[in-house]
């Protein structure tokens, strides 16, 4: 069995941007998660839309899908994607002062969507945190990974346990 090789090293071991001008054109989404830790209260106040920023959850929906479509002006060797879709999901869990957001990136391309859902996930994240840090500055944000892919050549891939934080 051959190792994986770093696919964004040329032959001298240089970083380059992938040439993807031969692969296929398939249907590709990915699936990834991240996790806003903070109090049982703050959580509360979000749900109930109370703090001062406003609704903590449209702005941060709206930051996140702005961050997927700009991925390629932050990641340096990503190409830049026409998405067709990208959602961004909370789920609010008062009692452990959680929040955990999921996003869904597609695509039909040549390639992968993954780094479009992970900086989703970590731009809404960050956003829950710039909105929430004058009640809780030490809100933590953890847990940020890719839950599942499809499409191209590898096919699917899921994680098979998911460390939410």
């Amino acid at each position: 069995m051959t190792p994986k090789q770093f696919t964004h090293l040329d032959e001298t071991g240089a970083a380059h941007m992938v040439d993807v001008g031969e692969k296929a054109v398939t249907v590709r989404q990915a699936i990834a998660v991240a996790t806003v830790q903070t109090t049982p209260e703050v959580v509360t106040q979000i749900e109930q839309q109370s703090l001062r920023k406003g609704d903590v959850l449209a702005v941060a929906r709206v930051a996140g899908i702005m961050a997927a479509k700009r991925t390629s002006d932050l990641i340096p060797l990503c190409h830049p994607l026409a998405l067709t879709k990208v959602t961004v999901e909370f789920a609010l869990q008062p009692e452990q002062g959680r929040v955990q957001i999921t996003v869904v990136c597609a695509v039909q391309g040549v390639t992968g969507v993954e780094m479009e859902a992970l900086t989703a996930a970590s731009v809404a994240a960050l956003t829950i945190h710039d909105m929430c840090k004058a009640v809780d500055p030490a809100l933590v944000i953890n847990g940020i990974q890719l839950q599942e892919k499809t499409g191209g050549k590898s096919g699917h891939w899921q994680r098979e346990h998911v460390n939410h934080g």
